[in-house]
């Protein structure tokens, strides 16, 4: 093996073995979801909070989520939705579309003029055009069709949280 390779290796073990710090830097700032991820180069869980009002669907996509995510909280409507998330303040925000009290688009809406860090992926089982692009512009990050949750919505969050845009495969192309 290279040498420099090695000594490259060995640089990096003893950042990694040495990085243990106490407390987080003030100029990072506790609000910030990137913040808490990748401070100091540890990876936190990312931190999700789950929106559906079809029964027993939280859990379903709580099965795929973990053991790699951690579900802070599971609620049945837009409102809980805020409530929860300007409380517990979560990394992404799974939510669904159609939901009583206030629909995801409206909550998400919302979150985005509270001024909340949280990132919005849709899992819906709607695939018009129009709910996709009135979704990204909310501000949300992803698009995931429920018939798609198996192989789309963890690459969605993983996606989110780099800052990028995911769109269910077959609905990218109409939205443009």
């Amino acid at each position: 093996m290279n040498m420099l390779l090695l000594g490259r290796l060995a640089w990096l073990r003893g950042r990694l073995v040495s990085s243990s710090p106490k407390k987080m830097p003030s100029t990072l700032g506790t609000n910030s979801s990137w913040s808490r991820v990748h401070w100091a180069g540890q990876l936190n869980k990312i931190r999700v909070l789950l929106a559906d009002d079809h029964p027993g669907f939280p859990e379903i996509a709580e099965h795929f989520l973990e053991p790699e995510f951690e579900v802070i909280s599971k609620v049945v409507d837009g409102q809980a939705l805020l409530d929860e998330a300007m409380k517990l303040k979560p990394d992404v925000v799974v939510t669904d579309i159609s939901m009583p009290v206030l629909n995801g688009i409206e909550a998400a809406d919302r979150l985005k003029e509270s001024g909340s860090t949280s990132r919005i992926v849709f899992l819906t089982v709607h695939t018009d055009a129009d709910f996709v692009r009135r979704c990204l512009s909310a501000g949300a990050y992803g698009y995931v069709v429920k018939s798609r949750i198996a192989t789309d919505l963890v690459p969605a969050i993983r996606q989110a949280m780099a800052g990028h845009i995911f769109v269910s495969r077959g609905l990218a192309e109409n939205t443009s």
